[in-house]
């Protein structure tokens, strides 16, 4: 026989191959104790099934106690690579600059932090409201657009975007509220009454549903669709109400913040009264802030948390669970907080400050660990409105700036105006500004609220 061929070497059937058994679980296998199994019993068909899984796992169904064989080799793989463990993913650096790269000036932006003059839709146009015009951005081809629909009605106080985007509820400082269509500029819709206080927050419950706070510590429900649009009163503030969100996964629930420092939950189902039936009661009340409450939001992957934030007295942001009304956190920001920002992709709340800083700080919940500030304003930011996509934040200033912040995020094709990177964007707008003579007087901070 060559020596370049493999020896053959036959077994006998008779005859075991010592070196292939395994020595030690043989002499287990005759010397170990055997199950007592009593007369006349049987063993049931699940304990059989049992005992064949822990053979087949632990002794690998080694029933044989002779090896007449060795067992082959394994194969060799042809694909070493898939072999070797894989190896994690170092972590991205998110790069977050402390200050803003470019800040634009613009002139009629009126410094009261009771107003909502900046909204975001889902329709991805940025919208803000300015003393005498409403400036729409559109972030998908960075076209700008004026609406002025005001006609000696006063500056504007509020301005939201409906659910569909086809309509822009706006307010005005004489009491008056239009809906504006938004291709046209055209008033479709609205309210007219000198007898009520002026609105100082707007939140649409669905697309014909829209609910009101005013100056006066009054919360109506509105629907547009019928000649008596009021739906119900909510009874709770006793002064303004600046802040107005309903819940972003089920929308049963409703959020308020007022000027006389109190939060107020309402839920869409409860009853109302039986005195007043068009009079709803509010679910908490929370009344452990020191200061004005504007910053609301409700937390967009739990139903049940809200965070708010005091004002200049308070310097506090708390989280609350809306079920039984307990708090659940409170963190000193160390300064007034303006407005807050749930992250729509990240375990992450984003807060507005005023003086000393006047910064934006980004904080991870629920350690609320600050994982970035950014400065740049010279006053504090008033408002913050998110991208629909998610990652992106305007801010808008005391100090007449707006700014564009742009946080890491997956980028479609369409959407190729945003950048993977975390930095400021400016958008372009007209130098507009008239000034108005009024009743509505904004009420300062610092005279005891």
């Amino acid at each position: 026989m060559s020596s370049s061929r493999s020896r053959r070497v036959e077994y006998d059937r008779f005859i075991p191959f010592r070196s292939a058994m395994d020595m030690d679980y043989a002499r287990f296998a005759l010397t170990g104790p055997s199950r007592p199994q009593r007369d006349g019993s049987r063993e049931s068909p699940s304990s059989v099934a049992y005992q064949k899984l822990l053979d087949d796992c632990i002794l690998k169904n080694r029933s044989r106690i002779l090896a007449f064989k060795t067992v082959p080799e394994a194969p060799a793989s042809k694909l070493p690579q898939f072999d070797e463990p894989i190896r994690p993913q170092k972590k991205q650096q998110r790069r977050i600059p402390k200050e803003p790269e470019r800040v634009l000036v613009i002139h009629g932006l009126l410094d009261d932090n009771v107003l909502n003059l900046l909204d975001w839709g889902s329709n991805n146009v940025l919208a803000i409201c300015l003393e005498d015009a409403v400036y729409l951005w559109d972030a998908a081809n960075e076209s700008t657009k004026v609406l002025q629909p005001a006609e000696d009605r006063g500056p504007f106080t509020c301005i939201r975007w409906s659910p569909d985007c086809a309509v822009l509820a706006v307010a005005f400082g004489n009491s008056d509220l239009a809906l504006i269509d938004p291709a046209t500029g055209h008033v479709v819709d609205g309210m007219e009454n000198e007898n009520l206080a002026p609105v100082l927050s707007l939140a649409w419950r669905s697309n014909s549903i829209l609910t009101v706070g005013r100056f006066d510590g009054t919360v109506v429900d509105y629907d547009f669709r019928k000649d008596d649009m009021f739906i119900c009163f909510y009874n709770g503030h006793r002064r303004g109400v600046c802040s107005l969100k309903w819940s972003g996964l089920s929308g049963r629930y409703l959020a308020s913040g007022g000027q006389d420092k109190l939060v107020h939950i309402w839920d869409a189902c409860m009853p109302v009264s039986h005195h007043h039936p068009r009079q709803r009661q509010w679910l908490h009340r929370i009344s452990s802030h020191t200061s004005i409450v504007k910053a609301v939001d409700w937390c967009p992957t739990r139903s049940n948390l809200l965070a708010s934030g005091g004002g200049c007295n308070d310097h506090c942001v708390k989280f609350w669970n809306t079920v039984n009304g307990a708090c659940l956190n409170s963190i000193d920001a160390g300064s007034e907080v303006c407005a807050l920002l749930w992250d729509k992709n990240k375990s992450e709340l984003l807060t507005s400050h005023g003086s000393p800083n006047n910064q934006l700080t980004l904080w991870n919940y629920p350690s609320m660990t600050r994982v970035a500030e950014v400065s740049g304003h010279s006053s504090r930011v008033l408002s913050l409105a998110g991208s629909p996509l998610g990652g992106v934040v305007a801010s808008a200033a005391a100090d007449e700036t707006v700014s564009i912040a742009m946080g890491s995020f997956v980028v479609s094709k369409k959407q190729h105006i945003f950048i993977q990177a975390y930095g400021f964007e400016i958008f372009k707008y007209e130098r507009h500004c008239l000034s108005y003579q009024y009743d509505y007087c904004p009420i300062d901070e610092t005279c005891g609220l």
